[in-house]
């Protein structure tokens, strides 16, 4: 008998079908993947189980019975806990506080601090976590977030959490050890609704994959009776191409970004690069190597910096972004809901943001060119939303990423500087990412990559510049990519 099952599970949003009355099961103590594209209900169906949403109709058993989960306290006291994407805490608590969020310990009506300091030192030390339970949550990277947020889950007694996205934003070391984490838990008996797009992650933790597409099942198979392609196939329908981007085979234009001896301290140091028109380069590096940083300071982000942008032979104004925008360059940032979207915006009027100036007259907003030039680029980048009028917000991952970039090309930016362009996104969505960056580079437009995933960073850059500890270090020609080679190089090893 199953241990965990979904039965006719039907929700809809204002415009949306989330999910239309899906079905499975899930076995006790498994890790069970749960994949599907950007807008195919995966995390809604998460949040249904873990009591943030509650369905329109169909029903959850749980070792046979049905269970009512109508808020995320009665998925507790069912067993069930969510481990979030994004942050679930409040950062500027102490971790000790945040893991007795609701139900501190008291002594004579207050709060009792060292029993506080005691409950969250032995629900860490259940994860083996060396973290300090006086540190507050901001001052913790993702990987140590999400540590915390495990613990939390297996602090209530949880037998069933969901994981959503978990390895998102965390680097290769911080996946290691989620991973181990992952195991720890199977070995306790806790059994793992593990939500990703990441399909080789599934395939190294998972038994069992539940594909979803457009808000229904598709198919609950075994991993061992099954490929990655098959699973692909399967999430969007129909065969994912793969070819060499067209740009590579055309000849590289004019300069369009120079960049001369680039600095500021403690974040890069003595960067010179350039980027024609057609050209995408790549920037590699381990976390913390100043990628993410170089992009900030060519547009201005950094006041500090030293060191000299041109952009089409004109030199810009270093530390301005009215200077970076002035000069037709464009920056799409590493998070997408902090740094890259208005999140209490809609679609319209996150779109025109980077081009009101193209919409606006004496001052005032043209709703019908602000609609026109907002519907174009959503066509374009088929966006998959009901209305241009509903909140970003709402929209899932990939879409938002979509809007985000949707941005800069509505401002005609010939100059633009992309990080991390799929993070969060799935496979569907990233190839047409992929395929939207290459015709932008058909078009003359010169682009500056940042990705921590290598396979990307291989298929889409003309050549890739290596970063180590703020400074570039390596600049590796298409010819001689490989995934080894730029390891060795960002890491500092010798062949």
């Amino acid at each position: 008998m199953a241990f965990l099952e979904f039965r006719g599970i039907s929700k809809r949003f204002p415009g949306v079908r989330a999910l239309d009355r899906v079905g499975f099961s899930v076995e006790r103590g498994s890790c069970h993947a749960l994949i599907g594209e950007n807008g195919a209900g995966k995390s809604t169906l998460g949040r249904i189980l873990a009591g943030i949403n509650t369905p329109d109709e169909g029903a959850i058993l749980i070792d046979g019975r049905h269970v009512e989960i109508r808020s995320p306290v009665q998925a507790r006291s069912h067993g069930i806990a969510m481990v979030h994407q994004e942050l679930a805490f409040c950062p500027d608590l102490t971790v000790a506080e945040n893991l007795s969020l609701g139900a501190p310990p008291s002594l004579l009506g207050w709060v009792d601090r060292r029993a506080l300091r005691e409950r969250a030192r032995s629900m860490l030390a259940e994860m083996d976590a060396g973290i300090d339970p006086g540190a507050t949550v901001a001052s913790l990277s993702t990987g140590l977030e999400q540590v915390v947020q495990i613990a939390a889950a297996v602090g209530t007694g949880a037998k069933i959490i969901v994981m959503d996205e978990p390895t998102s934003s965390l680097s290769a070391g911080e996946t290691r050890e989620l991973y181990r984490l992952v195991g720890k838990l199977r070995a306790r008996g806790i059994t793992l609704i593990y939500v990703s797009h990441r399909i080789e992650e599934l395939f190294d933790l998972c038994d069992t994959v539940t594909v979803l597409r457009d808000g229904r099942h598709v198919v609950t198979e075994r991993i061992a009776e099954t490929t990655p392609h098959r699973v692909v196939t399967q999430m969007i329908g129909r065969e994912l191409e793969s070819s060499e981007p067209s740009h590579i085979s055309r000849p590289g234009g004019a300069v369009r970004l120079r960049v001369d001896n680039l600095s500021s301290a403690g974040r890069c140091e003595g960067i010179s690069l350039e980027v024609r028109a057609g050209e995408i380069v790549g920037i590699a590096g381990l976390v913390g190597a100043g990628r993410s940083e170089v992009l900030q300071a060519v547009f201005g982000l950094d006041r500090a910096v030293r060191g000299r942008v041109a952009v089409d032979g004109r030199e810009i104004a270093m530390g301005s972004i009215s200077a970076a925008l002035k000069s037709g360059m464009g920056l799409l940032p590493e998070d997408r809901k902090r740094q890259g979207l208005v999140l209490t915006m809609n679609s319209r009027e996150n779109i025109s943001l980077a081009a009101l100036p193209f919409v606006t007259c004496g001052g005032w907003i043209r709703r019908g060119r602000e609609r026109a030039l907002a519907g174009r680029y959503r066509d374009l980048l088929r966006v998959k939303a009901a209305s241009l009028e509903d909140p970003v917000s709402g929209l899932s991952g990939g879409n938002q990423q979509k809007i985000a970039l949707a941005k800069w090309l509505a401002r005609s930016c010939n100059v633009l500087l992309v990080d991390e362009p799929t993070r969060g996104v799935d496979v569907g969505a990233k190839a047409e990412i992929h395929r939207l960056l290459d015709e932008l580079a058909c078009d003359g437009k010169a682009l500056l990559l940042v990705s921590s995933e290598l396979p990307e960073l291989i298929s889409l850059s003309s050549r890739i510049l290596v970063m180590r500890a703020g400074r570039l270090v390596a600049e590796v020609p298409r010819a001689a990519f490989s995934e080894a080679a730029l390891m060795r190089a960002m890491a500092g090893l010798r062949e």
